[in-house]
């Protein structure tokens, strides 16, 4: 598929004809194009999103290793605590929740934890809708690369500064390593996760995708501003407007709660 053909699904929330047939590292080259068309045309990139970071969740969807993609002005929301995102012209949109990171500064070269930590600015929970183009969730990696990164919206929750929560890096990456989140659905809980599911915790998850971005030929690689989700907590749950979604977290992450309307 083209970057227009691909860009024209993002924009119109229709089903693929077809799987793309592309390798992995052809996928990531058209997804940066498809990112230059967008800025082209007026969008502002305001950070990434990490996928399939879950090991949990990888049989069921025939994906082993995270993934990554562009978020925007135009699919970012933030909250002070509960928010509103449409649905509107997404494909078979599902639910995440995560945990999002802001950064200050871009990470070291070959980067440790610690030189991680000082590159982060705050924290928040969040809530990461996406969706697949391809019927039904059935797809190869490369599939979900092109398709950018399975991204249709963001919305996060209240920014807790690093250091209210931590003053190291080991100290933040067991914190949140042991953070629990429960899911709720209009007041029901569907399922609960744990930050560990998310390669060993979110802090590793952000690790590795540095490491990933500055390896891609033509990514740009983190800034100052940036904004980082870093992969759901539990499964991706089916949505549909008129829903209420919660995520409790544990350790001081806070709740976040969802509108979902047409």
């Amino acid at each position: 598929m083209t970057p227009q053909n691909l860009l024209d699904h993002l924009d119109q929330g229709r089903i693929w004809p077809h799987a793309s047939g592309l390798s992995l590292d052809t996928a990531y080259a058209r997804a940066l194009e498809v990112r230059a068309m967008r800025i082209q045309r007026g969008e502002h990139p305001k950070g990434y999103k990490v996928g399939f970071t879950n090991r949990t969740i990888w049989p069921r969807y025939n994906v082993f290793a995270p993934i990554w993609g562009s978020v925007w002005d135009s699919t970012v929301t933030l909250s002070e605590g509960e928010g509103e995102v449409s649905l509107a012209h997404t494909c078979q949109p599902r639910l995440e929740p995560e945990v999002v990171f802001g950064m200050k500064a871009t990470p070291a070269a070959n980067a440790t934890l610690e030189d991680l930590f000082r590159a982060i600015d705050w924290i928040a929970p969040g809530f990461e809708v996406v969706q697949s183009h391809l019927p039904d969730w059935k797809f190869e990696a490369a599939d979900t690369v092109a398709d950018g990164g399975l991204h249709a919206h963001l919305l996060v929750g209240r920014h807790l500064p690093l250091r209210d929560l931590a003053d190291t890096a080991t100290t933040l990456d067991k914190l949140l390593a042991s953070a629990r989140v429960s899911l709720e659905k209009n007041g029901q809980t569907v399922e609960e996760g744990q930050g560990s599911s998310v390669l060993d915790s979110p802090l590793r998850a952000l690790l590795h995708f540095a490491q990933t971005l500055r390896a891609c030929p033509g990514a740009p690689d983190l800034q100052a501003g940036d904004v980082i989700t870093t992969g759901t907590w539990t499964d991706a749950w089916p949505v549909r407007p008129g829903e209420q979604w919660t995520a409790r977290f544990s350790a001081s992450l806070g709740d976040l709660s969802l509108r979902l309307t047409d």
